[in-house]
């Protein structure tokens, strides 16, 4: 597949064959189920987008029976800037539904397959664009990331997700599951590809209160892989992963050493923290945001005797199994009675993280982490919904800081699934980030 920085040379001509091409070849390899749909808007190089952002008289549907029907009234922040750079609104991806889930399994439209190995999961909730882009049915993608959701699917399937600094990418537009974590990012094929795209992407929006109003410098003009870093590595915070992707981990930090970066260790607390206190806070904010999905003011209405019954009708049939998890569980830390006990000390075990991070980037520039426990597994590997939950065990931190991360492939496993580790750095400082990961992508030369 063609890369984005080569798609943005093209003329009109070639960019209107590179799209028809990626249509039959999206028809032809229907199975995976990357697209939800085939749509186009303007005339310039197609990105894929993820069925949670708004893409005028689309219909976007966040994965959910809920939204069938719903035709978006107006473009994303991020839309708006794609189509202002010559690129093009093209396809849906899919998803799990209201980005809930670690695997694509729970979208209304069916599950999407790793293409690497289609007894695999491709990860989630943006499995659909990080398949779509490992199969080259995309050139790029757009993806959400709330507690890992761009860079583990881009590590299951070989490929790089970038989550940027929660206010850097404008949410404008993009259907709410978590607000204070949820962000937009890059989907790629390369780390170049998601410095251009983040780029294109990025900026203050006034539309968007939770949008960054600081000064923005252009990334992909001034990526230096030569650049010599100081990078943490977290020994005892990777002792849970597979052998394998502890081998890849260390393999990487041998690699970054001998190429003149500095190594340092560092301790993070036990991540098992991270987890009580990411799905406290997101679930307590994903049943506050879809409340509004009753029938009346959105959502798929469904008959019944009285507003109670039209309620319970309407959101009983419109949410799968695991969104109505997390809005019960959202609700209960909430309810009064609960909401010191849980949610109150939740904020306060956040902060404790971001302060744990600020102090170890007092004096390194970056921090190297796996992305996932071990590889993409088999569909039904997991038991119960505290597994899937679990396996985000890497990524959720860095949303609840708020600091951007990019994942990126290093290894095969044994099993011959792609093994990718991700870096992350100080809240805005994107340019260290891409310039440590150019540098990694040429190291492991995956």
């Amino acid at each position: 597949m063609i890369t984005l920085k080569e798609a943005l040379t093209l003329d009109d001509k070639k960019i209107s064959t590179l799209k028809e091409q990626l249509k039959q070849s999206i028809k032809s390899d229907a199975q995976l189920n990357a697209y939800i749909d085939i749509q186009n808007v303007g005339s310039g190089v197609p990105i894929a987008i993820k069925d949670n952002i708004q893409v005028k008289d689309w219909s976007v549907t966040s994965g959910s029976n809920i939204l069938q029907g719903y035709i978006a009234p107006y473009n994303a922040t991020v839309i708006t800037k794609l189509l202002q750079s010559g690129l093009s609104p093209f396809g849906r991806t899919n998803m799990d539904e209201f980005a809930m889930g670690s695997t694509t399994e729970s979208s209304f439209y069916g599950k999407t397959l790793n293409p690497i190995n289609r007894d695999c999961v491709p990860g989630g909730s943006s499995g659909g664009s990080a398949a779509a882009v490992a199969a080259g049915l995309a050139v790029a993608a757009l993806g959400s990331d709330t507690g890992g959701s761009i860079r583990q699917p881009a590590a299951f399937c070989g490929i790089v997700g970038m989550k940027p600094t929660y206010g850097r990418v404008s949410r404008y537009g993009l259907g709410a599951y978590a607000s204070s974590l949820d962000q937009i990012g890059p989907i790629t094929q390369n780390v170049e590809d998601a410095a251009i795209l983040y780029d294109i992407i990025s900026g203050y929006d006034t539309k968007d209160s939770t949008s960054a109003n600081i000064q923005y410098e252009k990334i992909s003009d001034k990526l230096n892989l030569d650049r010599k870093l100081r990078i943490a590595i977290l020994p005892k915070y990777v002792k849970d992963a597979s052998l394998d992707v502890q081998k890849a981990y260390n393999d990487t930090i041998d690699a970054l050493s001998k190429d003149g970066h500095t190594i340092v260790e560092k301790e993070m607390e036990d991540p098992k923290y991270d987890i009580s206190a990411y799905y406290i806070t997101a679930t307590a904010e994903a049943a506050t945001n879809l409340a509004r999905y009753d029938g009346i003011r959105y959502g798929n209405q469904k008959t019944g005797n009285n507003l109670e019954e039209l309620y319970v009708k309407t959101r009983s049939e419109g949410f799968g199994d695991e969104v109505k998890r997390r809005i019960m569980l959202g609700n209960f830390v909430l309810s009064s009675g609960y909401y010191d006990a849980y949610y109150v000390k939740a904020q306060k075990v956040r902060h404790l993280i971001k302060d744990n991070y600020a102090k170890i980037f007092e004096n390194v520039d970056l921090i190297l982490s796996p992305v996932a426990p071990d590889t993409a597994y088999k569909f039904g590997a997991l038991h119960n919904p505290l597994d899937m939950y679990l396996s985000d065990i890497y990524t959720i931190s860095i949303n609840l800081a708020g600091l951007p991360a990019i994942s990126l492939p290093v290894a095969n496993a044994s099993n011959g699934m792609p093994i990718g580790l991700q870096l992350i750095a100080n809240a805005f400082d994107e340019q260290t980030l891409f310039d440590g990961a150019m540098s990694l992508e040429r190291l492991m030369g995956y």
